[in-house]
This record gives C-alpha cells, sequence and structure tokens, in this order.
C-alpha cells in the first residue's frame, strides 16, 4: 500500500515530505529513548502503559505519549491499551533478539554526530565540506562510539565479506584490516581462515575494543594492532588480503589513490585489496541508502562522499591498478569492491 509519503513522492502536490523532513529529528529523538529505556525489550508480546512504565523506571505519561508516537510511524502497534512490537521491531530492537541493531543509537544518534548535521548545515554546503575535521580529526573519540554501537550495524556485511572470500582460490595466511573499528571484518575472516593471521590499524582506544571483540571470538591468539593513523603508520609487508571496511568514503579521490599505492607496496605477491563501501549508480541517486550517503560525508567530512563505480576505478588507476570488481551485499546496502 503506497503511503502519504510516497505518494508526495509520486507527484501529488502534499506537504508530508516537507513536514516529514522538518520534524525528522524528533523521531530520532524518540527512538533513542526507546532504546535507553529498553522498551521494545520490554515489550514483548504486548504491555500496557502502566506495565512498562514499572519495568523501565519511567512515568506512565511519558511512556504512553512515547509509544503512541512509535505507533504513529510504525514501529510499534496498538491494541486497545496494550502495545505489541511489528516483526522489524521484534527482529532488530528487541536486546534479545541475534539481529538486533539498537547499539548503533550510540553513533548514529551520538550528540557529537548530529551537531555536525544540525549546527549549520547551510555553511557545511557553501564549504563544500565539513567546517574543520569534523569527525575526521585525530583520536576523535567518537569513533569509539562507533566501534561500541556498530558492530551490529555492520556484522552482516562482515559475513557476507568473508563468505565471499571463501570462495576464492586464494586462502590468506597475513591479513591486514584497515580503520578496524569494532573488528567484525578482520575477525569472520579470522574465523574463515583457521591459519589467517589479523593486523588490525586504528585509533589506539578502538583497537582496545576490537581486541576485546578478537578474545570473545576465540581468535586473540591470531589478532594483533598497530594504533595510529593509516596514512602515517608503518604497518609492514607480506600481506595476502587488505581489508578497507567502509573507509574510503572518508576522503577525496586522491588521497584515497595514495592510500591504496601505499597498499600496495605492502602486499604479498598475488595480494588482493578488498573494500567494503556505499556504492552508487552512476545517476547518483539510487539505490537510496548509497546515494544519500555522500550528504551523510558532507557534513562530517573534509572532502569525503560515497565512490560510483566509474570513480573507484579512476581512483584505482590513480594507484597504478587496472579497474575495480563491485559487487552488491544483499540485504545490507553495502557492496563489495575487488581493486585489480
Amino acid at each position: 500500500m503506497e503511503t502519504s509519503i510516497e505518494h508526495a513522492h509520486a507527484g501529488a502536490v502534499s506537504p508530508e515530505l516537507v513536514v516529514d523532513a522538518l520534524f525528522a529529528c524528533r523521531k530520532t529523538a524518540a527512538i533513542r529513548a526507546a532504546i535507553e529505556l529498553d522498551l521494545f525489550t520490554h515489550i514483548g508480546e504486548g504491555k500496557t502503559p502502566a506495565v512498562l512504565a514499572s519495568a523501565t523506571a519511567a512515568s506512565e505519561r511519558g511512556v504512553r505519549i512515547l509509544c503512541d508516537y512509535l505507533v504513529v510511524h510504525g514501529f510499534l502497534t496498538k491494541e486497545g491499551e496494550q502495545y505489541k512490537m511489528t516483526p522489524s521491531t521484534s527482529t532488530f530492537l528487541d536486546r534479545n533478539s541475534p539481529a538486533y541493531m539498537g547499539s548503533a543509537v550510540e553513533f548514529a544518534a551520538a550528540p557529537e554526530v548530529l551537531d555536525n548535521f544540525l549546527r549549520d548545515p547551510t555553511s557545511v554546503v557553501r564549504n563544500g565540506g565539513s567546517m574543520g575535521l569534523a569527525n575526521m580529526s585525530p583520536d576523535n573519540p567518537v569513533w569509539l562510539k562507533f566501534a561500541r554501537g556498530m558492530g551490529s550495524f555492520t556484522g552482516l556485511s562482515a559475513k557476507l565479506l568473508a563468505g565471499e572470500i571463501s570462495s576464492w582460490a586464494m586462502s590468506p595466511k597475513k591479513v591486514l584490516d584497515i580503520a578496524a573499528g569494532p573488528g567484525v571484518f578482520g575477525i569472520e575472516v579470522a574465523r574463515a581462515f583457521p591459519s589467517a593471521e589479523i593486523v588490525a590499524v586504528d585509533w589506539g582506544a578502538v583497537l582496545e575494543l576490537s581486541r576485546q571483540n578478537a578474545e570473545k571470538s576465540g581468535v586473540a591468539d591470531r589478532y594483533r594492532t598497530i594504533a595510529g593513523s593509516a596514512f602515517d603508520i608503518d604497518w609492514g609487508a607480506g600481506y595476502d588480503l587488505v581489508l578497507l571496511p567502509n573507509f574510503l568514503h572518508h576522503f577525496d579521490l586522491p588521497t584515497c589513490a595514495a592510500l591504496l599505492r601505499k597498499i600496495i607496496a605492502s602486499l604479498a605477491a598475488d595480494g588482493r585489496i578488498v573494500a567494503v563501501d556505499f556504492v552508487p549508480n552512476e545517476d547518483g541517486v539510487s539505490p537510496p541508502f548509497p546515494a544519500a550517503f555522500s550528504w551523510e560525508m558532507l557534513v562530517s567530512t573534509p572532502a569525503g562522499q560515497a565512490y560510483k563505480q566509474s570513480e573507484l576505478a579512476e581512483m584505482a588507476k590513480l594507484a597504478g591498478l587496472t579497474g575495480v570488481t563491485v559487487k552488491s551485499m544483499p540485504p545490507t546496502p553495502a557492496s563489495l569492491i575487488v581493486f585489480e
């Protein structure tokens, strides 16, 4: 069934799209409150405001108004005085679900992240990028929030990446994971290849969490870390596989090409470079999430963007490579990028 917002997109004269955009930050605030209260976990098969207020240590009035708002926006249903989960909220926002994504709110709705967008977006557009380094400042604490919160968001992409590499003829022994974050990409490769050694690069505080996740996954004995900027540190050589998960989009094309040249110099014979990123179609406006991601980068970095395949090919050429292969990774919005 067509929603009113979809109808507005279709060409009917309606204020729905404008109103939705003007009030969108209220939706973010509501979902953050619900996640931090563990509201979705407590609802289970259905609860009244009084029961939920007791379970979440919140006021009954506050819970009732929040739940009604979440019903309006499709996160909950309401039958009489009882609120119930939808299949999607049950899958992704119940803390007991293996597909739980609620932890992503720590990064996605972090005050410093939202401030990048809401403080002065007009100046960002005029400037053609963030005012100053924004999220790209050295050792920015926001990346620890990213590592803590976004593992669930990137976990499926990591599993798909490891599965894809497992289908190749190669069996990597030494793997470099650049901008490892929570470590899920390197860890999944380590699990897929029991003899692989992983070297993770990121800021020091982030790598503490990466190491903890490696321990939980049983690969700590094959997991070591190097703290610092990927552009400056010496990470050694002889790598059979270099991973670039969700990293290239933070920088302009020449900077990415320079990083690729550094990586090439550290590869073993027949070594490969694989990135995971959001790749828009050549029209620049589809699919929705990858196409919209350049706005994310405009606001939070000086010169980053989501790169189309043609731009990735140009990047590869500047680095001395022959090209790229791009493969979508459904159901995620990410793509697997193999530099050749």
